[in-house]
């Protein structure tokens, strides 16, 4: 929240807008270019983010907001974008082809060649051994070490003036980990981590174990921000998501391997956002049910204990999925040309700014705490669920004993 903003004094019945501030950026590649066109747009009307928490690209796009001054992170982000998508085969004029051809050469050409500022092929007759060769991945990241030490303060985002919290996953243990400027000291190894998808790119050792890109496990870290939230806190979450869950049919061979690709790394993104919603929206009607109860229940030391446990301050998620897909191909999250992520960008410019253009949808008081979703990206299909609210219970005298 900026320290220009004084919120109301009373939470329950707040403008939401004043909570603290949290976004949640999921793994996708390519696709992360998305994610900074809707930063881009929320700054310009939100200056501050108090939480920034990331996967994969998720975790990149986190690392340069949190590592820079508000005022520098749009400059940051599109220096960042403009790297990754310059090499030659990212950059082919119009008239080299249909974009579809175009996409197609960008991808094929990352693999081959890599990308400036992000990865590089290895270059080792082991390659040759295929299955057996003594390598656990196909391409070195430390162009992304040089990009990282180049473009984010690391000491500003362990000053812990932002909370900043990305995911990975433990190769030895399979477990999910989340590395939080207020737990560990971060470094680029942490973000490298986070965004290390075998087999392309190696696991990454830290304080004596190795880690993979968090989107194995988990491709969002909306759980991991919800579950460790103060609950005596509001939150507004703006959640931004690259791959949709849902999706047409496909008709080729390249669109069932697009379609597939969407499925896995969309962490079933609305249903699983809308579970759990439900639930802790369930958690709060028990509370606000206990707080039904005769007096004598009620103030009961176990009874009010667990109260606390189902009770939370409103929290708000504003949702936007990544849905404009012109000349995309099953290669999208690992397409860099200049033209794709210049429409990623602005798509997420353009969502962004459709879904504040009402700011009167995410200021609904509430009587009562719960969690509220939206999805406002599209004009012609908003999407707004409450949270339950408890009916009012009549206590009745007990029955007369015959």
């Amino acid at each position: 929240m900026s320290n220009s903003e004084t919120p109301p004094a009373n939470p329950r019945n707040q403008d939401i807008t004043f909570a603290r501030r949290a976004l949640v950026l999921q793994g996708g590649g390519a696709l992360g270019a998305y994610q900074a066109g809707v930063y881009a747009g929320a700054h310009e009307r939100h200056k501050e983010v108090d939480w920034v928490a990331g996967v994969s690209i998720g975790a990149i796009n986190a690392a340069l907001i949190a590592g820079n001054a508000p005022e520098r992170r749009i400059d940051r982000l599109k220096e960042f974008w403009y790297l990754v998508s310059s090499g030659l085969p990212q950059q082919l004029p119009s008239w080299a082809g249909g974009r579809e051809w175009q996409n197609q050469f960008s991808a094929a050409s990352a693999a081959l060649l890599g990308i400036p500022g992000f990865f590089q092929p290895r270059v080792t007759p082991a390659l040759l051994l295929g299955a057996n060769a003594p390598l656990l991945s196909y391409y070195d990241t430390e162009p992304l070490r040089a990009t990282l030490e180049r473009l984010v303060d690391f000491d500003r985002i362990n000053d812990c003036g932002t909370r900043f919290s990305v995911g990975a996953v433990n190769v030895r243990t399979g477990n999910s980990i989340y590395f939080d400027n207020t737990v560990h000291r971060i470094g680029p190894e942490h973000i490298m981590a986070s965004g290390a998808l075998p087999p392309g790119f190696a696991p990454v050792h830290i304080d004596g174990e190795d880690y993979w890109d968090g989107g194995i496990v988990s491709n969002t870290p909306l759980q991991y921000v919800l579950d460790t939230h103060p609950r005596d806190e509001s939150l507004l979450v703006l959640q931004v998501d690259l791959f949709s869950a849902r999706g047409a049919m496909p008709r080729t061979l390249g669109e069932t391997l697009e379609r597939q690709k969407d499925i896995t790394y969309s962490s079933r993104t609305r249903m699983n956002t809308d579970a759990l919603a439900s639930n802790m929206n369930l958690q709060q009607a028990i509370a606000d049910l206990m707080a039904k109860l005769p007096p004598q229940l009620r103030d009961d030391p176990s009874v009010a204990a667990v109260r606390a446990e189902l009770t939370h301050e409103p929290i708000e998620i504003v949702h936007l999925i990544y849905r404009n897909k012109p000349y995309e191909l099953e290669s999208k999250d690992y397409e860099f040309s200049r033209a794709s992520v210049e429409e990623h960008w602005d798509a997420g410019l353009r969502d962004i700014r459709h879904t504040l253009d009402h700011p009167e949808l995410l200021r609904q008081a509430s009587d009562v705490n719960g969690v509220t979703t939206f999805d406002l990206t599209d004009p012609q299909s908003r999407r707004v669920r409450h949270p339950m609210h408890a009916p009012a219970v009549a206590h009745r005298p007990p029955r007369a004993q015959r």
